[in-house]
């Protein structure tokens, strides 16, 4: 019997018989859009750990036993001496000219006396030292190496746009497009040379910013006697993740746990999470047993440049390892792919542990370890690329597992920009408390929140399994810390709660509406009042005359500055009935209208609004602004109807019998015209005037989890069986026009079946692409139908609308 369970495990996983559940990418560290690490590959020791964004964020783990050691957690970075620096290490000058210059430019021998020569980087912004407007740049830097040693050669390089790299004459690159970093490109062995050499670029300028900079390092070569742990198995559950290993004769349990219990919104705030560690013997004798981590600095940057510091100290009973940046910059960066570059990482671990902790580089750090001959410096100032190391010894280990745990947290001083006002993290509202003491507290809940985060990830498997299957349930425990660590918990200057979403890989947008509608059921299921602080800053910002416009904002700005929309275009339909609906859902799942109450002379301003423009919609943008705009758009329309229904329902709530039967009335004869308008025989078309269009009509979920009744249910039943003919492999298109779709749509098309059979067809296509999908990034939500492969986005907040079907089982719609 047990080979047959563990058979339908593997099966289940589509994976061999090793134990291993299988992700995109297999979150770590998970808070929010700055503190987030995640492991991109199937095997933990495989490579470097990274933020969402796909830099490196290195978390290093090393078991000595007796002695022998072997690496489990992470992939050593690269570390690199420079031969010619880059100017995020140095300032240096180099001949160029905008003018095409003559053949052999690119030579050792060409007399480059009449081209100018100024500071580097090149480019037209503001990290320019040389202004460069035109198409074309020419550049040259010559420069002298003693002895080139036998070691790889990289050439570090930075360009936007088109780029040719020569070195003595000969091209070891070239690409079209840019890079938004530096990247380490191989040199071929022989290019460079002992004395002079010549680097010669040309870079092409084709759209959008001008940049050039570029060097050449050689790596420094990693520890040699350092085997790789063997994983035997990896879970993901809601709030941990879970790896086992064969490390010679001990085998090792290492589990990241980030307590987003979301009944709890100070612990669910509290940006700290825990890696324990259970050894034990596995062939019946003791073995000595020591434990290595290291964390990078540069979960404290935004690139790997910047300067950092670092400090070590003790305090309540903690050994205490902190580095951030010695700029300390505080919201002063916003944008997409950027990273935090202000605040502090801290490596904790309890006195008790007798760990040993130390700073230096990665490499001098495994050098410590490996030679047990530990640096004693309490701090390193003004470096780069630090690694925060420490030791936790097990002693004589036998069959008894023995469990030890560090804590990793990070202190944003300053968390988001709301209205020109700095707010600080839900943990230190007062301004007087220190994040040593939030340390301490975090080490004393270690054992109670073990507990309470077990018997959750065990009741929201079961319950999603209840309401979907299996495969179903393995999806919603992939997504749940996903969408949590999209978003940030704050305090507004009023003291409404703001849980403001960052649009990850999208635009960097913050609170976006259309992100918050699609992410909702996650938190209708396990906290509204998280959906109130998606809800709250749209609101503050019609109701304070900030935001004039009859409908609501599309988003607050670009994270983590929530100082009024930035996105360039207005979404008139899309928002107003995103607001409407979502707060429609609070009252249901609050049982109350009070919410409702609270904002509603704006939702009247609004629901006139869908009132008059809603059914109908002109060329506007909806929430997947990616496929383009789209007049006469009938699942817009769907949407603007729902809400009205929604609104009427809220009315009716508040006693407010004429406004309920006047806006019941416009959204049943809506409903009626949109069946004619969008009729296209076996389903109903994309747009009103294009028939032999389909579209997936995911908005007419909440006419059912509402109770609306506006659609009668052969309207879903008509949907449903005409979309289960357009299925491809990896799931239902978004509609006619292309073949990628959204997985979050999918799962509330889904849940509008009327029997499990058809809502597990749509299912099985999503759980085959989280599986199979060779896009190793975070879960993405936009992906190509016909391959797996994604399209776009990935971590963002949306999949917290996979809890949809769980949240219709949570109010009993069938």
């Amino acid at each position: 019997m047990r080979n047959l369970c563990l058979l339908a495990l593997c099966l289940l996983f589509g994976i061999k018989s090793n134990g291993q559940d299988k992700a995109p990418a297999y979150p770590l560290i998970t808070h929010d859009a700055y503190f987030s690490t995640w492991s991109f590959s199937d095997q933990l020791n495989q490579s470097v750990t990274k933020h969402w964004t796909g830099k490196e964020q290195s978390l290093l783990g090393i078991i000595k036993v007796d002695d022998q050691f072997y690496r489990f957690l992470g992939s050593e970075s690269k570390e690199y001496k420079t031969i010619l620096p880059a100017t995020d290490e140095q300032s240096y000058q180099a001949n160029y000219t905008f003018d095409k210059p003559e053949d052999g430019w690119n030579t050792i021998a060409y007399n480059d006396s009449q081209w100018k020569k100024s500071a580097a980087p090149f480019g037209d912004g503001q990290l320019a030292k040389t202004k460069w407007t035109t198409d074309d740049l020419y550049f040259r830097r010559k420069f002298t190496v003693a002895n080139v040693s036998s070691t790889k050669k990289y050439l570090k390089l930075n360009h936007d746009d088109n780029v040719v790299v020569f070195l003595n004459g000969k091209t070891i690159y070239q690409k079209r497009g840019y890079v938004s970093d530096y990247i380490y490109l191989p040199i071929p062995d022989g290019a460079l040379k002992s004395g002079e050499n010549i680097l010669a670029i040309h870079c092409k300028n084709t759209a959008g910013g001008r940049h050039l900079d570029a060097g050449i390092v050689e790596e420094i070569p990693g520890e040699s006697n350092i085997l790789s742990a063997t994983q035997t198995g990896v879970t993901v559950e809601a709030t941990k993740t879970n790896y086992t290993f064969s490390c010679g004769k001990v085998n090792l349990q290492v589990t990241f746990t980030s307590p987003l219990l979301l009944n709890d919104i100070k612990l669910t705030a509290r940006p700290i999470s825990y890696i324990s560690y259970t050894v034990k013997s596995n062939d019946a004798k003791a073995h000595k047993v020591d434990v290595y981590f290291s964390a990078s600095s540069n979960l404290a940057v935004n690139t790997p440049g910047q300067e950092v510091s670092a400090w070590k100290s003790s305090k309540n009973n903690l050994s205490i390892l902190k580095a951030g940046t010695v700029e300390q910059p505080i919201l002063k960066k916003r944008g997409d792919d950027v990273r935090i570059d202000w605040g502090y990482v801290y490596v904790a671990i309890p006195s008790k542990f007798n760990a040993k902790q130390f700073i230096g580089k990665q490499s001098a750090n495994l050098k410590s370890f490996t030679s047990a001959q530990y640096p004693a410096k309490a701090e390193v100032l003004e470096s780069r690329n630090l690694d925060l190391g420490s030791v936790i010894p097990f002693g004589s280990v036998s069959s008894t597992p023995v469990e030890k745990y560090i804590l990793l947290g990070y202190d944003d001083l300053k968390s988001v920009e709301y209205f020109g006002e700095k707010l600080s993290p839900v943990w230190n509202q007062s301004g007087k408390e220190n994040f040593e003491d939030l340390l301490a507290t975090a080490s004393a809940d270690y054992t109670n929140l073990k507990a309470k985060t077990t018997a959750f990830d065990a009741k929201l498997y079961a319950d999603a399994k209840k309401a979907g299957g299996k495969e179903y349930a393995d999806l919603c425990k992939l997504a749940y810390r996903q969408s949590v660590a999209a978003h940030k918990i704050v305090y507004a200057p009023n003291g409404d709660i703001l849980f403001l979403s960052k649009e990850n890989f999208s635009n960097g947008s913050i609170n976006t509406v259309d992100v918050t509608y699609p992410s909702a059921p996650q938190y209708l299921v396990y906290n509204p009042e998280l959906l109130k602080g998606m809800l709250n800053g749209i609101f503050y910002y019609s109701e304070s005359g900030k935001w004039k416009k009859p409908f609501a904002a599309h988003d607050l700005g670009t994270y983590p500055l929530a100082n009024g929309q930035t996105y360039g275009e207005d979404m008139p339909v899309e928002e107003a009935g995103n607001m409407i609906i979502l707060t429609a859902a609070i009252t249901k799942a609050e049982g109350n209208a009070k919410y409702a109450e609270k904002h509603w002379e704006v939702m009247s301003v609004w629901a006139d609004y869908l009132l008059r423009e809603g059914f109908d919609p002109a060329n506007q943008l909806c929430t997947d602004d990616f496929a383009g705009h789209l007049a006469r758009n009938s699942n817009l329309s769907v949407k603007a109807i729902v809400a009205l229904g929604g609104y009427a329902q809220m009315a009716e709530k508040l006693g407010k019998t004429e406004i309920a039967k006047k806006y019941r009335a416009a959204a049943l004869e809506m409903a009626k015209n949109w069946m004619k308008l969008a009729d296209d025989g076996d389903h109903y078309a994309l747009t009103f005037n294009d028939k032999n269009t389909w579209s997936q009509k995911y908005n007419l979920v909440w006419d059912k989890l509402l109770k609306l009744d506006l659609f009668p249910a052969e309207v879903y039943k008509k949907e449903i069986n005409f979309y289960l003919t357009k299925q491809k492999d990896f799931g239902l298109p978004l509609d006619s026009r292309r073949t990628y779709t959204k997985s979050d749509w999918i799962m509330w098309t889904a849940t509008l079946a009327d029997n499990e059979a058809d809502f597990q067809k749509f299912i099985k296509p999503i759980y085959k692409f989280a599986n199979e999908t060779t896009s190793r990034v975070p879960l993405s939500d936009w992906h190509e139908t016909t391959d797996g492969k994604m399209t776009g986005f990935q971590a963002r907040s949306v999949v917290g609308g996979y809890f949809i079907k769980l949240l219709a089982d949570q109010w009993n719609i069938k």
